[in-house]
């Protein structure tokens, strides 16, 4: 019996990071403002940007310190209702509890999706929206805007896990007001930690730019895209200088140096995250207990990682399912029954009067998490997803599906 593929280890960092990595190394200039010009940081964001199709990205340490510097940005009033999904990471939550606004909860279906309904209903009062494409899953960004502009709600896409993926032709991230991606370790592009947010707005990224720590006149090295005029931008940092308080959440020359080195690898990443994932969610597909959700017809994705939900199965038969896949080398995480999961609602305690969500519960109840990251070959998937119908026979048997239901 083969042994089953490591789907933990990142892919290594590039071979043209190397010697600016010495260089930095050599030099002790880590931090993105020593440099008079043309640091590592202040290219990453040029060359983000450019990539992105916005005018400014400004690079930070997470993606949760992208979402918590946008809210600031916005200006919102303490104690301003926020939206989110109720399927997402407690980051999120956390970040608008930490710009003293209030998280408000939608619903979220057995396709990973926003419940538009849910959605809409709860919009009034609402003074801006999360939209958090987890785990790559877009939800339905045509509607949500129309409400959403409708409503005049600002709206920020978290998109961590998303880079590479397109709506109609757009790229995620730039469809709403602002868009924060991630680079942690499990990501598309990974540094260890990092993040950053892309708008077009500048005076939002003039805020966000000094509260991310651009104390004293450090602003003047932050500039538009190439071929872009500044002049907006530089007159906003004028007006907003001294007048916010600096959280200091910037992102340093080394960390941009090893994601700069990544970004040419994305489209190939993406083509083969794509393959890898088609793959093994039709062979996984063929089991009458595993059920993976159809992408939207305009959602082009770029996944690492695969969801499936469990279907006619019990929660002891659940976890059954999780050890015989464990058995045969591969883990399976379930996102409503792994202990203090931090992407089930109900863990995030610190939400004052947390409500309750019927139907995302009982899809995270059934819905399943595995790593599938692009640099696995097909042969390797085939492994992974042979051990996922395994394990699912192994449990259920021949039991027929009305049964199991029952």
């Amino acid at each position: 019996m083969p042994l089953p593929p490591n789907v933990y280890d990142a892919e290594p960092v590039p071979e043209a990071a190397r010697a600016e990595i010495e260089r930095l190394l050599q030099s002790g200039d880590l931090f993105r403002y020593t440099a008079p010009e043309n640091a590592p940081v202040t290219l990453l964001e040029t060359e983000f940007a450019e990539r992105m199709g916005t005018r400014y990205a400004l690079a930070v340490s997470s993606c949760s310190a992208a979402l918590f510097l946008s809210l600031k940005a916005l200006d919102l009033p303490r104690g301003a209702r926020v939206m989110i999904p109720g399927f997402t990471f407690a980051a999120v939550p956390s970040s608008i509890v930490h710009a003293d606004c209030q998280p408000v909860l939608c619903e979220v279906g057995e396709n990973y999706r926003i419940d538009l309904a849910d959605f809409e209903a709860k919009l009034p009062g609402v003074e801006a929206v999360i939209i958090s494409h987890m785990r790559g899953h877009t939800s339905d960004m045509d509607a949500i805007m129309a409400l959403c502009d409708g409503a005049g709600v600002p709206v920020i896409e978290d998109a961590a896990h998303s880079l590479g993926t397109t709506w109609a032709g757009r790229n995620i991230g730039t469809i709403g007001r602002i868009g924060c991606f991630s680079f942690q370790s499990y990501k598309l592009v990974n540094s260890g930690e990092g993040g950053i947010l892309i708008t077009d707005d500048a005076d939002l990224v003039a805020r966000a730019i000094i509260m991310s720590g651009a104390y004293e006149h450090m602003w003047k090295k932050h500039k538009a895209r190439h071929g872009e005029n500044s002049n907006d931008l530089v007159e906003a940092l004028e007006r907003w200088q001294n007048r916010l308080p600096l959280y200091n959440l910037r992102l340093n020359n080394l960390s941009a140096t090893i994601v700069r080195a990544q970004l040419p690898e994305v489209p190939r990443r993406v083509r083969d995250g794509r393959r890898n994932h088609d793959l093994t969610a039709a062979l996984i597909s063929e089991s009458p207990w595993i059920a993976v959700p159809e992408k939207l017809g305009p959602e082009e994705r770029a996944p690492d990682s695969l969801q499936f939900n469990l279907m006619g199965l019990s929660d002891d038969q659940t976890r059954a399912f999780q050890a015989e896949a464990a058995a045969r080398g591969v883990k399976v995480q379930v996102f409503g029954l792994s202990a203090d999961n931090a992407r089930a609602f109900w863990n995030w305690q610190f939400i004052k009067d947390l409500p309750e969500l019927p139907a995302t519960r009982a899809m995270l109840m059934r819905a399943c998490d595995c790593r599938l990251p692009a640099r696995l070959t097909p042969e390797e998937c085939t492994e992974v997803a042979t051990a996922l119908t395994a394990a699912a026979a192994a449990v259920m048997g021949d039991a027929p599906m009305i049964a199991a239901a029952e």
